[in-house]
């Protein structure tokens, strides 16, 4: 198994890490069938991908065994934003759903215990098709009998189609929403989207808050209706996604 790390993943703000902490103990109370979540937003640049990963480390420190996929064949941001070095050429999702590889070989063993993660790999021109053949379903059966949890990392719903065709084999969802950036109609848009998928939301992360003005979203967190038990987390403001391949700031 091909071994790597992060090189520039940095420690977390006291606040921020509790606040995954906060978020791992309330998907407990999901259930433990529910294994395998994926993560959307509305747009690119919500901070999905950081959550993604962060999330996943949050389980893995709480002795989970978790695997982190980088389900976004169209723009992946993880090798590049925080520096990953391997010890053999890294072969991504891409190479297995194409057949050119296959899944023990593009399963990476993290520098963060308990962590696991696949990448995207290449680019490819039909992702959406990949996506919906059957050794990606295969692929999360196998994972489901080896792992605690699933993490995926997918594309904003609210601009490729991609990740309503993942949803069939996922056990939940988590939107991630972009604060004071993202309207209200078309937050519950996706959501729609996600409910025609007959997926079940987990819940929401209000990402990228201004921790000085909490009182102005009071009315915003209370405004999207969702069922009593699908919590809001607030984090700190990340900063604007970089170019791609860039190392982004998390605080």
């Amino acid at each position: 198994m091909n071994k790597i790390k992060f090189e520039n993943l940095k420690k977390l703000e006291y606040s921020i890490n509790e606040a995954y902490k906060t978020l791992r103990t309330n998907l407990s109370f999901c259930g433990d069938n529910v294994k395998t979540i994926l993560l959307t937003s509305c747009t690119p640049n919500e901070g999905k991908s950081v959550v993604s990963l962060r999330l996943a480390q949050a389980l893995a420190d709480d002795g989970k065994k978790v695997i982190l996929i980088d389900a976004d064949l169209r723009k992946s941001v993880f090798v590049g934003r925080y520096g990953v070095t391997a010890e053999e050429q890294i072969k991504g999702l891409s190479h297995y759903l194409t057949g050119q590889a296959e899944l023990d070989d593009v399963i990476c063993e993290t520098d963060i215990e308990n962590l696991y993660t696949i990448f995207a790999g290449p680019t490819t021109p039909n992702p959406t098709e990949l996506l919906g053949n059957h050794y990606f379903g295969k692929m999360i059966a196998v994972l489901r009998q080896k792992y605690d949890y699933i993490i995926l990392d997918t594309p904003p719903l609210g601009s490729v189609i991609d990740t309503a065709i993942i949803t069939k084999i996922c056990d939940g969802a988590i939107l991630v929403i972009e604060s004071n950036v993202i309207s209200y109609r078309f937050a519950q848009d996706v959501k729609k989207q996600l409910d025609m998928a007959d997926c079940q939301i987990l819940g929401a992360i209000l990402n990228k808050v201004d921790t000085h003005n909490k009182g102005k979203y009071k009315g915003y967190y209370k405004s999207y209706g969702y069922r009593s038990y699908n919590r809001y987390y607030g984090y700190g403001k990340y900063g604007v996604y970089g170019e791609y391949g860039k190392p982004e700031s998390e605080a």
